[in-house]
């Protein structure tokens, strides 16, 4: 049939290797495999058509041509061996710079407003032939991918795109290839080579790949480029190390690293969502959403959540993803009330959002200020206690409790108060009852009852709490050391942080030391205190140092631990400035109040520090200034009100009415403050109540016989 259609024009330039050989031995003169049988049962007519049409269209066939046209047919039957076979016969090397000339010629030449001129040698290939082989080097490619031979495919399919390259250097030109299928076959061999390389195990060169494609003009429709930045995106994401190299995407600015040329990928693609240039897609919104997460960046997270056309989420899901956002970059308020329109009248008839209650159950615990609205959630996720969501139960309770404790350290009268902490032990139990092997529903119980001043109970339930965690939870241990000091019990105390030293996290560990030096003072032993305390800061500095040459992304996955190491750093120099004005060593003591202030100016402890310094050199009104400094900082930071009553009381009786309001604040603020409860016993005495005065010096003492060597919350 080959010889027929192309007459005496029709020539091998290399007779076939062996009388076997597929162009000689498996066609018959109508074109069909000796091995098929009937041809209308292998080919339909489209396919006898295609062929046809090549065939026509070639002036000429030589020998590689023939063999292109052959293997076609093979891997069209699925025939992958007999395809290989057939492949193998064309010299691709030895043509491939003939190629790459007639794509020069024939492509890059042509003149745009007079595609009729032709002034292209008659030696240089025909376009038809071109698109021919490039088609043959594809399904070479194909055929060794059935075959499992991943590497060898790849290696195939690359050689098109180094032709094609070597040709058009700048990429194709637009409407450059309308007449043949030079940019079919192309835009095939973009997308197939990379995920060669990923079926071959070589997640560098698939890299490579997938930039290649995507560093120069291919003439690719919207949604296969998008397609291509997408798989490059996750790629870079989820391949760890990979490959660094940096390049321009789209004409952007250059990355410095895989993960951000991995988020710089999926803002474009975001952009391109929203310009409606390519179909929403919910992977890339999840992709970005990792990315920008492992990063740190919550809030350039959330402004795409908030550019998400109305329709693809949920109201409730887009306020809840929104407020994740914003929870995570530290705006807890921004996303309390975010999480109150999931529950507002606009949303009274829908049944309660469960993660929008749990999120803002758990946010409005941490925070006294939002106590009451944290009761409301969590009363909302224990009234979706059905059958179905029976396993949120537990948590339900769990958050009430925790919600009815803040909200009982900030009420105003007594009676709430003890109201609000009942309400806070019931819950609690009930919490206990529902999830028995939750160890973090039985610290949350531990913790209200040490901070009720239930000592003993809270002691039995962190001890069922450490034995649920192995020994391995920092802050368990942190709690069983601080009731301890609380019962004055300090040699078992710090038994207990030298031996939890050696079972937890670092950030815990130097709580915890922390915690030591406050029980080497409390036991008179104030020398130990401040080597403790210049251990404590030693093992800072060296983290600092050690962050200091980490790698940008190290230092963003660290983000949280580096700021807590931070405000651990300025208490420390805090505390030790409070030591040495009690040795009275006030040279240290400002040196340490000096440091702490280089680290946080405003801090109101520091000023409070400052007023402290001075009241024990008798500089009364210039410790008073730092303490309206530091209430002026924090209006309920309760120290300073108190050491403001101090002062007051000692200026003269005058100032007596403006001390005690001062002292009722704190109170109000903070009931278990002894030193409040002392000074105010002093007050009255000389006001000359002295009854009165004789009620509030028991209950200075009974708390301060009970009081931690640190606050429990």
């Amino acid at each position: 049939m080959l010889c027929s259609c192309s007459g005496e024009q029709f020539k091998f330039e290399e007779p076939p290797q062996s009388p076997e050989s597929l162009a000689t031995r498996d066609f018959s003169a109508s074109g069909l495999s000796s091995r098929t049988g009937d041809w209308e049962s292998k080919f339909d007519d489209t396919q006898v058509e295609e062929v046809e049409s090549s065939l026509r269209e070639a002036l000429s066939l030589n020998y590689e041509e023939a063999r292109a046209l052959l293997g076609r047919l093979e891997c069209q039957r699925g025939n992958y061996d007999a395809a290989l076979q057939v492949f193998q016969g064309i010299d691709i090397q030895g043509l491939s710079s003939g190629m790459t000339r007639a794509i020069y010629e024939r492509v890059r030449r042509r003149k745009p407003r007079n595609k009729a001129i032709n002034n292209v040698p008659t030696s240089v290939m025909s376009m038809h032939s071109v698109s021919l082989l490039l088609e043959a080097i594809l399904l070479k490619a194909r055929s060794l991918e059935g075959l499992a031979r991943y590497t060898e495919a790849a290696k195939e399919c690359k050689m098109i795109l180094d032709i094609v390259e070597s040709a058009l250097p700048n990429g194709l030109p637009e409407g450059g290839a309308e007449d043949c299928k030079l940019q079919e076959m192309l835009h095939k061999a973009l997308e197939l080579l990379p995920e060669l390389w990923t079926r071959a195990g070589s997640l560098d060169e698939a890299i490579v790949a997938y930039r290649r494609a995507l560093t120069k003009p291919w003439n690719l429709d919207p949604e296969k480029l998008a397609s291509i930045q997408k798989k490059l995106g996750s790629n870079l994401l989820y391949g760890g190390g990979g490959i660094e190299m940096s390049h321009k995407a789209a004409g952007l600015r250059t990355t410095e690293n895989n993960t951000e040329e991995a988020i710089l990928l999926f803002l474009i693609l975001m952009r391109k969502v929203a310009l409606g240039q390519i179909k929403w897609d919910e992977e890339i919104m999840d992709h970005l959403s990792y990315a920008l997460s492992i990063t740190g960046q919550y809030e350039l997270l959330a402004e795409h959540f908030e550019l998400v056309l109305p329709g693809v989420y949920d109201r409730a899901d887009r306020w809840y993803y929104l407020a994740l956002c914003y929870a995570s970059s530290g705006q807890n308020e921004t996303a309390i009330n975010l999480l109150k329109k999931v529950s507002g009248p606009s949303e009274a008839k829908r049944r309660p959002h469960l993660h929008s209650s749990l999120l803002g159950a758990k946010l409005c615990s941490e925070d006294p200020n939002h106590a009451r609205d944290g009761i409301n959630f969590a009363r909302g996720l224990v009234s979706l206690g059905d059958s179905k969501m029976k396993h949120f139960l537990a948590q339900a309770h769990k958050l009430l409790g925790q919600c009815y404790g803040q909200a009982a350290r900030i009420s105003v009268s007594d009676s709430e108060r003890v109201r609000y902490q009942k309400e806070a032990l019931r819950s609690l139990n009930e919490a206990v009852l529902e999830g028995k092997e939750d160890p973090l529903i039985m610290y949350s119980l531990g913790l209200e009852n040490a901070v009720q001043r239930n000592l003993d109970v809270a002691f039995d339930s962190m001890m069922v709490c450490s034995d649920m965690v192995e020994g391995n939870s920092g802050k368990c241990w942190k709690l069983i050391s601080l009731i301890l000091s609380a019962e004055k019990r300090f040699p078992d105390a710090r038994e207990i942080v030298g031996f939890a030293l050696d079972e937890v996290e670092r950030i815990d560990q130097l709580e915890l030391l922390r915690i030591k030096a406050f029980l080497e003072i409390a036991e008179e032993e104030p020398k130990l205190g401040i080597e403790t305390y210049k251990m404590l800061l030693a093992l800072i500095a060296a983290q600092k140092e050690i962050t200091a040459i980490s790698s940008d992304q190290v230092k963003h996955l660290n983000k949280m631990e580096v700021e807590a190491e931070r405000k651990l750093e300025a208490t420390a120099w805090q505390d030790l400035a409070a030591v040495y004005a009690k040795l009275d060593s006030w040279a240290d003591a400002q040196i340490c109040l000096d440091k702490a202030k280089s680290l946080d100016f405003n801090s109101p402890r520091n000023w409070h520090s400052s007023g402290l310094l001075y009241e024990a050199r008798s500089l009364h009104k210039e410790a008073l200034v730092s303490y309206c400094h530091a209430l002026a900082l924090e209006p309920d930071y309760v120290p300073s009100m108190v050491s403001t009553a101090e002062v007051l009381m000692k200026l003269g009786t005058y100032s007596l009415p403006i001390a005690r309001s001062f002292l009722m604040s704190a109170l109000r603020l903070e009931p278990t403050n002894h030193q409040a409860w002392w000074n105010l016993g002093l007050l009255s005495k000389k006001e000359g109540s002295l009854q009165q005065a004789v009620e509030f010096f028991q209950a200075a003492y009974e708390l301060q016989s009970t009081a931690p060597v640190q606050s429990f919350v």
